[in-house]
């Protein structure tokens, strides 16, 4: 038996996330497709819909299609759950032959790190779906999706031209709860106030929306020392989280810190530390390597 499986948080589902889907089952040599939603993916800290939700949302819009399985495995287990798991699984519950793993073309970057992945990539056989112009190696099997979208873009009121039809309704209504009203440039600027409110100094902002890059804007200040960038950290936390922005990880090394909010990344930096790494030319290098 030949399988695919995509899985994903599908927070919320969108048209690209249907364009995997259809074209999975139009290129793809298989017998069943399993799309499954996570509880919580392994590298974040929360998420926005409800698993629930998330199922009872794809299950909707492919849950009737031929050869398509919807699958509540990793929901039922209320937590996170590495991709080993799940594809041990699958092969617990049918006899495989082939098992195509369809990731987006935005994990590649990080593929190495998933848990187990020696064994991982000795179970499956990669299929990536093109996104962000991000370059696949030749010897990985590619799915032109031609839909450049990502769900936190929505959850944030950009490109709602991208929910299904039948979803677009309940999607907005659930997420302009949360944080629909906030455009990423809105999001920037609450993010670049607090920062200069706090006396951090030279902010830059760096659209990385249209490059090769995991995230879509980087926001580096300079701190006035380790004292300074936990005060400012902290701030931005007890501001920020009331408007919806969510802390996926926040690393710090005594004069860096590095706070994750999914599509953007904040560098707290010392002067010292600033000047040493200056990823501010780096950065620059990239957009124009990309204009």
């Amino acid at each position: 038996m030949n399988i695919a499986f995509f899985g994903g948080s599908f927070d919320p589902p969108h048209l690209g996330h249907d364009s995997v889907v259809k074209m999975a089952l139009n290129e793809l040599n298989i017998d069943k497709l399993v799309i499954m939603p996570t509880f919580i993916s392994p590298f974040k800290s929360d998420y926005s819909a409800p698993p629930e939700l998330r199922l009872k949302w794809i299950t909707r819009l492919w849950g009737d299609l031929d050869k398509v399985e919807i699958s509540d495995f990793e929901v039922n287990k209320a937590r996170p759950v590495p991709t080993i798991e799940t594809i041990d699984h699958l092969y617990e519950k049918y006899e495989i032959s082939n098992l195509y793993l369809i990731i987006g073309a935005d994990h590649l970057a990080t593929l190495d790190k998933w848990h187990d992945f020696t064994r991982l990539k000795t179970l499956v056989k990669f299929v990536i779906a093109e996104r962000d112009h991000i370059n696949i190696p030749d010897n990985l099997q590619k799915m032109g999706t031609h839909v450049d979208i990502s769900s936190s873009q929505i959850r944030y009121s950009e490109c709602l031209e991208n929910l299904p039809e039948v979803l677009k309704e309940e999607i907005i209504k659930f997420y302009q709860g949360k944080n629909m009203e906030l455009s990423m440039q809105q999001r920037i600027e609450n993010i670049v106030k607090i920062l200069d409110e706090k006396k951090a100094e030279e902010i830059q902002v760096f659209d990385m929306s249209d490059k090769d890059y995991f995230v879509k804007q980087v926001v580096i200040a300079t701190t006035m020392g380790e004292r300074h960038a936990l005060s400012l950290t902290d701030d931005l936390k007890e501001k920020l989280k009331p408007l919806g922005e969510q802390f996926l990880g926040i690393e710090s090394s005594g004069e860096w810190v590095v706070c994750d909010l999914g599509d953007i990344l904040l560098h707290l930096m010392s002067q010292q530390y600033r000047a040493r790494y200056n990823i501010e030319e780096f950065l620059s290098k990239l957009k124009e390597q990309h204009n």
